[in-house]
């Protein structure tokens, strides 16, 4: 079924530039088009989609048959707040629906999904980005405060046990032990300021992704099944490689350790989805469309923090820092990008999103 043309049309890059999922809808509830938005929501292409039934393809919680049958008899638009939607492979999102009839052509709609979460989601990773800084701040100074008389305390406990019975050694040891853990956590701390800025260049993320993969799969990730779905065509972005290969080993091992013993399937993915721009540090607004994601099949997020997991020392394992989701957070921030989750039993997924390298340095790859 070709797609609908109206002799008014909304002008091409206007229509792929809509942050929103948005479809065009005929008088038997089809797809005729959809923009580039709705094809990332709905996880197919637009082609696929085209002659479908649109109800058939988003579940909504709302009687979407009769607010489309109004919008279409009064030829007004319509608004539906706060209703869940979802597309059968994800879970359900909250959403404004907006139905507007096509001036020139009554029985068409337009439908759009305004998500909830995106804003929410933007609010919260601001928010956090501003008490991280002032969090890691203090931290760093008293991580540099305890670490010195740290350092006394286990010379002095490995001093005493030169003069210990085998049993009172133990004592010792378990100081000397707990010590460095200690010194080692804070210099997790330390690291967060004395990240250096990223040496930024044109960089492959599937390089990036490929040496992370095969560094975790003799490691850490050594009990996982790491599957690869990659957009071949995907442009370079800019980046500094050493941290970005940091920020997906820190990703993959969140997934091997949610996964436990028993072991469990992770997907790295990659895809191109211009609906998405941020403003940048300089003010400029910038598109973000080179897209990595870290999915698996664990147990997901405990709810109680799930809002909060970038924040530093939010943690939902035991004995946990919560430190790796908050460094990756920073070097994703450090480079103009956007990093969020989605996670309900039985999967989550890390979503980063990256600018493309300038074109005049792509020129070496």
């Amino acid at each position: 079924m070709s797609a609908y043309r109206s002799p008014y049309p909304v002008p091409g890059v206007v229509w792929a530039s809509l942050p929103l999922p948005a479809l065009l809808v005929n008088e038997a509830g089809r797809v005729l088009e959809v923009n580039p938005a709705a094809e990332a929501f709905l996880n197919t292409s637009a082609r696929a989609l085209a002659g479908q039934p649109v109800l058939d393809r988003l579940a909504i919680d709302a009687p979407m048959e009769e607010a489309m049958a109004r919008a279409r008899s009064n030829q007004a638009a319509l608004n539906i707040n706060d209703v869940d939607v979802t597309s059968g492979e994800r879970a359900p999102v909250q959403c404004t629906i907006h139905l507007a009839p096509m001036h020139d052509n009554p029985g068409i709609l337009l439908l759009i999904l305004s998500p909830r979460e995106l804003a929410d989601r933007l609010g919260r990773s601001m928010g956090a980005k501003t008490a991280a800084k002032s969090a890691i701040g203090m931290a760093e100074m008293l991580a540099h405060e305890i670490k010195n008389p740290l350092a006394g305390i286990a010379g002095a406990a490995q001093l005493l046990s030169m003069s210990l019975t085998p049993e009172d050694r133990e004592m010792t040891d378990l100081i000397v032990e707990e010590t460095r853990r200690i010194v080692k956590l804070l210099e997790q701390v330390e690291q967060f300021g004395n990240l250096r800025p990223p040496d930024r260049r044109a960089v492959n993320v599937h390089d990036a992704l490929d040496r992370a993969r095969r560094s975790a799969l003799v490691g850490f990730a050594a009990h996982m099944t790491i599957i690869e779905d990659f957009d071949p065509s995907l442009p370079p972005t800019w980046a500094d490689p050493d941290q970005l290969m940091q920020v997906f080993l820190n990703l993959i091992k969140n997934a091997a350790e949610a996964a436990g013993r028993k072991g469990g399937t992770i997907r790295l993915r990659t895809f191109y989805d211009i609906s998405l721009r941020m403003r940048r540090k300089d003010g400029v607004p910038a598109a973000l469309p080179l897209n990595v994601e870290i999915i698996d099949d664990g147990p997901g997020l405990p709810p109680d923090i799930a809002g909060d997991v970038f924040e530093p020392f939010v943690s939902g394992r035991e004995n946990g820092t919560g430190l790796g989701l908050a460094l990756v957070s920073k070097i994703i921030s450090d480079h103009d990008g956007w990093i969020s989750v989605e996670s309900v039993p039985g999967r989550t997924a890390f979503r980063i999103s990256l600018p493309l390298a300038p074109k005049d340095k792509r020129k070496d790859l």
